[in-house]
């Protein structure tokens, strides 16, 4: 075998099921040899976000893997790298490379020195014979410690050249470290002794499947929980103690509680200073747990920090505050919960008026809440795209179950959450995926719908309508007011269509839940639909909590 068809045979040995991929890529050929199915997206952009979904649905047990050409792919494609890096997202990322001879010849493009700044690590097989060694390190540190995408560059002669003898390769084994037992004594201290505490949870959670471990401390404690945005789903939001999730948007819960918190344990979460999530207040005593030492004080001053898997760490702070406590904890006071859900209430009762409008063009929340109560929110996956969709779904959509959402935001690439759906409904075909997404959003990678059609993968699309690019709108009012700047036009469930897959356009109130019990149906066929919903501009932001 070539240097192409022992990196194919790897990834079947390593269990890779899916190769998102952009031709002309050889390795294509060679892993469909091997039952490793290409998927083929119609922009590279895509495909990574393709093989993004995969490593999220399934917590980066099964990696998602992506391949492009050399040269203009490789360019292509450094969008999708530097999302999955700004959400540490583990995906292995496989660029081909000019001939080894052509090394720093300009204009070739070297993916490498290019990558090495939105990667957690990238290297160039130099020479066949080292291929083994350099994707066994590439699969221990997308399984190792903190995620996000791992490049590994085949150049075309390498590739070329056959592998000299037997293919010496085995699966690689992850490693997970857990935290100083003096830190755990001291932190479980502090937690005990808190008077507002309130746990700050991160999608390091879910990598960890350290769920159930977060509910026990919560419960120990009596604790409120409120989650990061790529953390949502984390901690089941129908808990009492559940504050719910936050981006630009936030709940009101989250508002009360974290505001007056005089403790907040950050767990699984970098604690990055982001316009996409909620900002600490100062004056908080923090404990910051992460896998990576380099969060700690990178944005906030940590007072404590634990260092370690999130599961590991859990359990040693549940078993200290145990040891301390007699087994009790705090779990005699129920005061919080009943706090938490009376604030919730309150909360819900002031939105109701949007939930259940009637007014027409549509109001976004109204759609939400439907959608919401109509599927079966433990067997669906839902998304968003940048901007107005998601913070109009974040605060109100209620998970139940990990991995039910998929969050992303540091960075913000609109269209991204299509080929992050595409990537949940191969990793977990019996489910419902469901994107969200602006006309903004569908304007730059509506062509791709069409992966979807060719692959068989019953999605639901859901369009956001208003014609506008209605975030924007306050930022260049003069620009607005002479050239029209922000709007924007389109029939984007005629372009479903005329890709091959379902559309519908809603306009009225009644047509909503009728529309999409037919798009979900629809999607059991293995057919991808749409449902374009004619929106409102928006809403006023100021009544944010």
């Amino acid at each position: 075998m070539n240097g192409v068809a022992a990196m194919a045979e790897i990834l079947r040995r390593e269990g890779v099921e899916f190769l998102a991929a952009f031709p002309y890529q050889p390795l294509i050929e060679e892993c469909a040899k091997l039952d490793i199915r290409p998927v083929l997206c119609r922009q590279e952009r895509m495909g990574s976000a393709i093989a993004d979904g995969i490593s999220r649905t399934t917590n980066g047990k099964r990696v998602g893997v992506y391949s492009m050409q050399h040269g203009p792919g490789a360019e292509n494609s450094f969008p999708g790298a530097a999302q999955a890096f700004s959400d540490n997202v583990p995906t292995l990322m496989l660029p081909g490379g000019p001939d080894v001879g052509r090394q720093g010849v300009s204009p070739d493009f070297f993916a490498v020195p290019h990558y090495e700044r939105v990667t957690k690590w990238a290297a160039q097989v130099n020479s066949v014979e080292r291929l083994p060694e350099l994707m066994r390190r590439a699969f221990y540190n997308l399984r190792t410690g903190k995620g996000g995408p791992v490049l590994v560059e085949l150049p075309g002669d390498v590739g070329a050249t056959e592998y000299p003898g037997e293919l010496a390769y085995e699966p690689v084994r992850a490693n997970r470290f857990g935290p100083d037992s003096a830190d755990v004594r001291e932190v479980a201290k502090v937690l005990t002794g808190a008077k507002n505490l309130v746990i700050h949870a991160g999608q390091g959670v879910l990598y960890a499947e350290a769920t159930d471990e977060l509910e026990q401390l919560a419960e120990l404690l009596q604790t409120p929980v409120m989650t990061t945005l790529p953390g949502k789903s984390g901690f089941p939001e129908n808990h009492p103690l559940a504050l719910g999730a936050s981006a630009v948007s936030t709940t009101k819960p989250i508002s009360v509680f974290l505001d007056r918190a005089d403790v907040v344990f950050g767990i699984g979460t970098s604690l990055t200073r982001t316009s996409y999530g909620r900002t600490i207040p100062n004056g908080k005593v923090i404990i910051h747990s992460t896998n990576d030492p380099a969060d700690v004080n990178k944005d906030y001053k940590a007072d404590l920090a634990l260092i370690g898997d999130a599961k590991l760490v859990l359990e040693a702070v549940i078993a200290e505050i145990k040891a301390q406590t007699n087994g009790i904890g705090n779990r005699n006071d129920a005061a919080t919960a009943s706090e938490v859900q009376a604030v919730k209430q309150e909360w819900l009762d002031e939105w109701m008026s949007h939930f259940t409008s009637d007014e027409t063009p549509l109001n976004q929340y109204r759609i939400i809440w439907d959608l919401m109560h109509l599927v079966d929110r433990t067997n669906t996956i839902i998304t968003h795209d940048a901007g107005s969709p998601r913070d109009q779904l974040v605060p109100f959509w209620e998970t139940v179950a990990p991995r039910t959402y998929q969050g992303w935001g540091k960075s913000t690439q609109l269209g991204y959450g299509l080929g992050i759906t595409m990537g949940a409904k191969l990793a977990e075909p019996d489910k419902l995926c469901v994107n969200i997404m602006g006309d903004a959003a569908i304007g730059m990678v509506g062509m791709d719908f069409e992966t979807a059609v060719r692959n068989n993968l019953g999605i639901l699309t859901i369009v956001f309508n208003n014609g506008a690019m209605a975030i924007e709108r306050n930022s260049m009012p003069i620009a607005i007011e002479k050239f029209g700047t922000v709007y924007q036009g389109g029939d984007y469930r005629s372009v479903a269509k005329a890709l091959g897959g379902w559309g519908v356009r809603v306009e009225q109130p009644e047509q909503i839940v009728p529309s999409l019990q037919q798009a979900i149906e629809v999607t059991k066929t293995g057919t991808p639909a749409l449902v374009e919903f004619i929106v409102k501009e928006g809403f006023d932001f100021s009544r944010y909590p």
